[in-house]
């Protein structure tokens, strides 16, 4: 069991991060000022910060200073360990020591400079490049939204099957079918209380999921004519859906998504290979993907996205260039790559998602390359803890159809109002500073909750939205 020992610091949470990605789960013990690994190496470590300097050492030789004083001491406690444990097991990760869920971020505190973010944080020299690229990417959308606006996020926790590779909040709609009414009625009823609180123009609006096109036609058609009616957003304002799973999308619902002034529909297939489909519990195939976006065309929507995960269990890494290759036929104007992650409550094990394997990390940077040549762009990007071969996941874009609603909760620039059960709502202060609220993750306990749940959020806002 690998030990390791704080001294003269508390970055407890940090330390675990390291630990975590070179030998999986890892538990603090702040009683004895120690993390243990149990999966780790029979040593100890000593991580101290003492007269202003950083070291980190197995117990009993010397002490090896960093020397580095360009990033936080927060940072250089995680980077020494990083090193010393990249030393240990011959094996270093894409991102460095960089754990937290927004590179750009530290991109943009390192001037947006690749060498830098490789020279202090370890990141690959390709992962560095990307990062500042969409940084600057990032940075330019952000000027074309309004601080003064809120941006809105509707969830709706349901789906029409459980794919083998998600523990999200959402429901199997067909074991859960009685909850899709009361659902839908509980979210009016939080519109209905907080749209009077609601003192700014709404700038995006954002239906997530789950799958918020699993109600039957009526009830969709009855929900985003009620989001529509209650939020009012601005004239031409981004509205998206995560129609998500092209078997439940049907003319009627597109059609009521056009008629509530919908501009952005995502239709996800993750694969574009039809037996990884039905080995995921995934109800449709790469026809019925296609058939959905040709609908979705012809009912005049221009800007449509669709995601695919790189890394899944029963695929090689050249079965996600065939999925790229064949959305890039497609020609949606947004492609999100995501790589595979370890959620807590998966049927896929962590081993599923973290194998040893050189060649997806490959084709998830050869897709990169493919989707530029295409005419693709990175315009935003976060990572997630147990990622598959310690990648990330990015959303490209062809000029001028970037997701705006993205950016404002990836860059923590932009005030996120959430609304349904699952989401979390996002005030931005001066210098910075910003607080979050997130909501219960239970349909039932939101259901039966909504009235409480409501009244917090509009004292989260103080009253005025």
């Amino acid at each position: 069991m690998l030990k390791i020992i704080l001294q003269g610091h508390e970055n407890y949470y940090g330390l675990c991060d390291i630990a975590r990605i070179f030998f999986g789960p890892s538990k603090e013990v702040r009683e004895d000022n120690m993390i243990l690994c149990q999966d780790g190496p029979d040593i100890e470590i000593i991580s101290r910060y003492q007269n202003g300097e950083v070291s980190t050492f197995i117990k009993g030789e010397s002490p090896v200073r960093s020397g580095l004083e360009s990033i936080p001491v927060k940072r250089e406690v995680k980077r020494d360990l990083y090193i010393l444990l990249s030393k240990i097991t011959g094996r270093s990760f894409p991102w460095g020591c960089l754990t937290g869920i927004r590179p750009t971020v530290v991109a943009n505190e390192e001037g947006r400079d690749p060498q830098k973010m490789t020279n202090d944080y370890l990141v690959r020299e390709d992962k560095a490049v990307i990062a500042c690229e969409t940084a600057g990417a990032e940075n330019r959308i952000l000027e074309k939204t309004d601080e003064k606006q809120i941006n809105i996020y509707i969830g709706v926790p349901f789906c029409p099957s459980r794919c083998e590779y998600c523990s999200f909040i959402s429901s199997d709609a067909v074991k859960h079918l009685s909850l899709l009414e009361p659902y839908e009625k509980a979210v009016e009823r939080e519109l209905e209380l907080l749209s009077e609180g609601i003192r700014r123009p709404v700038g995006t609006l954002y239906l997530g999921g789950g799958t918020p096109t699993v109600f039957d036609d009526r009830l969709f058609g009855k929900f985003i004519g009620t989001i529509a009616d209650r939020l009012d957003p601005l004239p031409g304002a981004e509205f998206t859906v995560e129609a998500g799973r092209p078997d439940t999308i049907t003319e009627y619902k597109l059609d009521a998504m056009k008629d509530a002034g919908v501009t952005r529909v995502c239709i996800n297939p993750q694969t574009m290979k039809t037996e990884t489909l039905t080995k995921l519990n995934r109800r449709h195939s790469s026809e019925d993907i296609i058939g959905a976006y040709e609908l979705a065309r012809k009912k005049g929507f221009d800007t449509i996205n669709m995601d695919l995960i790189a890394g899944l269990k029963y695929e090689t890494a050249e079965d996600l260039l065939f999925s790229v290759n064949k959305l890039i036929e497609l020609g949606p104007e947004n492609i999100t790559i995501h790589t595979l992650y370890k959620k807590r409550r998966a049927d896929i094990s962590r081993e599923d998602v973290l194998r040893e394997d050189g060649a997806v990390d490959d084709a998830v940077s050869r897709s990169y390359g493919m989707l530029r040549e295409a005419g693709y762009f990175p315009y935003y990007m976060y990572r997630q803890k147990d990622t598959g071969y310690g990648l990330e996941n990015i959303g490209f874009s062809k000029k001028g159809y970037e997701c705006l609603y993205n950016v404002a909760m990836m860059t923590d620039k932009r005030d996120v109002l959430s609304i349904g059960a699952g989401g979390v709502s996002k005030r931005i202060f001066e210098n910075n500073r910003f607080e979050r609220l997130p909501c219960v993750k239970d349909p039932i306990m939101y259901i039966n909750d909504v009235d409480k749940i409501s009244e917090r959020k509009l004292d989260f806002w103080e009253r005025n939205i």
